[in-house]
């Protein structure tokens, strides 16, 4: 009896600390794994999770940690704050039709492609601050098509295009080098026509040019004929980035302006350069061949001089047939004689008397002879 007056007592505090079975659901949807030093996305979490927190740890997104993801499909907020990304790559979160919240806030981003947000149809909530973007293609926000808050604050972002984004309510975008320039001037005109709400309006100033410092984006005077200018974007943004970034933050930027350049069709122009320095070269070889190395054609111009052979000399012999005294003279001779008699004919000189000097012929022999 007393131990049914006990239970009596106690069921209605039995009652409170018994767990809602609603609630229990929910929170076994919910994956906290803050702060466990993880390099790669981990792949023992339940399927079934809703809300899954990685922040503070060491995952840099790469195509592991992408597969990876892809299997928590029914994710609806997901949030990567303090890690090591630096790239969100295309088809990053392509899989996860039902997320709702992306938060990637205090990484290193510095590149986003255009196809990193490619399936996220449902994404209401996007949170890209304190990174190091310096530049956004308003295309990559296209299949996001139900974004409300866009944070950008924090960021290298001197200039900014309008982006389609049809149901944005609020956008975040102080923190940042902002360039008021006549580039400004559809971003302002976007932010008064529209009914987006601009968060922390007045502290989202200008950065450049000095003289409009104190005014906030939104307010800034801006000339009456920059709706019809055409600024240079190129040339704007390198002055922003070796004004006001890092060595670090510039090379990144720099990164980000190459892999949108890279892929652009090459003109014919450069096979013309390389024939003409070819060219070039090539005469310049020859010219430094024939100046420094002069034997190929000192070859040519010079008489290359031999000693005749027996059957030379009797060649040469029956060709003066017609000059006995010569005939006579040369059979006088031995054949090494004869040899050196005939290689001093291909050298003689003309003196002005008309007479050949030939030091080779032994005068007292001739006065013999006589």
């Amino acid at each position: 009896m007393k131990v049914i007056c006990i239970a009596t007592l106690f069921w209605p505090f039995s009652i409170l600390l018994l767990p809602d079975k609603s609630q229990t659901s929910i929170t076994e949807g919910q994956c906290n794994f803050t702060e466990r030093n993880y390099s790669l996305v981990p792949v023992t979490i339940n399927k079934n999770v809703t809300v899954l927190d990685l922040s503070y740890n060491h995952i840099t997104l790469n195509a592991t940690d992408i597969r990876v993801l892809q299997t928590y499909f029914l994710l609806t907020e997901l949030y990567l704050i303090e890690n090591n990304v630096t790239i969100l790559h295309n088809n990053s979160f392509g899989n996860l039709s039902n997320l709702e919240i992306l938060n990637i806030c205090r990484n290193s981003i510095s590149i986003i492609e255009r196809g990193a947000f490619v399936g996220l149809r449902k994404l209401k909530q996007l949170y890209l601050c304190q990174n190091q973007i310096v530049q956004l293609n308003t295309n990559m926000f296209v299949p996001l098509r139900n974004l409300e808050i866009l944070n950008l604050h924090g960021n290298w972002i001197s200039s900014f295009a309008v982006p389609q984004l049809f149901h944005l309510e609020l956008i975040i975008l102080y923190g940042n080098p902002w360039n008021c320039s006549c580039r400004l001037f559809s971003l302002q005109n976007w932010l008064k026509t529209s009914h987006v709400t601009l968060e922390n309006e007045n502290i989202t100033m200008c950065r450049y040019p000095d003289m409009l410092k104190s005014y906030n984006i939104k307010t800034v005077p801006l000339k009456s004929d920059c709706h019809s200018q055409s600024p240079s974007p190129i040339i704007e943004d390198l002055h922003i980035n070796f004004q006001s970034m890092s060595n670090s933050t510039f090379n990144s930027s720099l990164n980000n302006l190459t892999r949108d350049s890279e892929h652009g069709p090459l003109g014919k122009s450069w096979a013309f350069l390389v024939g003409v320095v070819v060219t070039v070269l090539m005469t310049s070889f020859l010219i430094f061949i024939a100046i420094k190395c002069p034997i190929w054609y000192n070859i040519l111009l010079s008489y290359n001089h031999h000693r005749l052979e027996e059957h030379e000399v009797e060649t040469y012999n029956e060709s003066f047939n017609g000059n006995p005294s010569s005939f006579s003279q040369i059979s006088a001779t031995n054949p090494e004689d004869t040899t050196v008699i005939f290689e001093r004919l291909h050298s003689f000189v003309v003196d002005d008397d008309g007479f050949i000097e030939d030091k080779y012929i032994d005068t007292h022999e001739l006065c013999e002879e006589n």
